[in-house]
């Protein structure tokens, strides 16, 4: 069980790698942008990257992100052995 959780993991891990990454880097410079640096047309842009608005995936793109992080966290928490009953 452990070791096809790990191969789930892994696999999530892989397809999420670059979706988060944009996720989590146009997060951050939208804020910087936006807030410390009153950019309002590149912090617009920047939350249409964020949301992918751009492409048309506003509305399938969280979810497909948030989902991802599930399967993460739970293939992660099962792997740390936290649930296992001690014999």
């Amino acid at each position: 069980m452990n070791r096809m959780f790990r191969r789930y993991h892994r696999q999530i891990a892989i397809a999420l790698c670059l979706p988060l990454f944009l996720t989590v880097l146009t997060g951050m410079s939208f804020t910087i942008a936006h807030e410390w640096l009153h950019q309002d047309e590149l912090g617009e842009f920047l939350l249409g990257l964020h949301t992918l608005e751009i492409l048309h995936l506003e509305k399938i793109y969280p979810l497909l992100n948030g989902l991802g992080l599930v399967g993460l966290l739970i293939t992660g928490v099962s792997m740390t052995g936290l649930f296992r009953q001690k014999v």
